[in-house]
């Protein structure tokens, strides 16, 4: 499976990663099925930013009600890491939810896509998604 992503989509991830600095940004994806079609910041509602994200459940459920009313749906979620290791951590792992999201992360003016791994109702680790830029 390859994700395919805007160049200025791609562009403005990068500059929310560069303006949250040393906490992490965090967002939904909106789209269907390979083509993310909008991203969406949300607040990091984390008690320690600078090492976790925890996106702001007011927008999960804005972001539901809206793809219920036949908004764009939800494709996944991206986040920063500061720490600038552009792989899922273990951290991730244990938070993620055994369902077919994508996650972007940011990391070191990068993005890499990936996808949960799911073994019974657990996720065991992520798969790598080839992310294409286009535009």
């Amino acid at each position: 499976m390859a994700l395919h992503l805007s160049s200025s989509d791609w562009r403005q991830l990068l500059d929310w990663a560069e303006t949250a600095g040393d906490h992490e940004c965090c967002g939904i994806l909106r789209g269907t099925g390979d083509r993310v079609a909008a991203v969406e910041l949300t607040q990091n509602v984390a008690t320690d930013p600078a090492s976790y994200f925890e996106i702001d459940p007011a927008a999960l459920i804005s972001t539901a009600k809206d793809v219920r009313s036949g908004g764009i749906p939800v494709l996944g979620f991206f986040h920063s890491h500061p720490n600038g290791m552009a792989a899922p951590s273990p951290t991730d792992v244990a938070q993620a939810e055994p369902d077919q999201h994508i996650w972007l992360i940011i990391a070191n003016r990068a993005i890499t896509a990936w996808q949960p791994v799911v073994v019974g109702a657990q996720v065991t680790g992520f798969a790598p998604v080839t992310l294409l830029v286009e535009g």
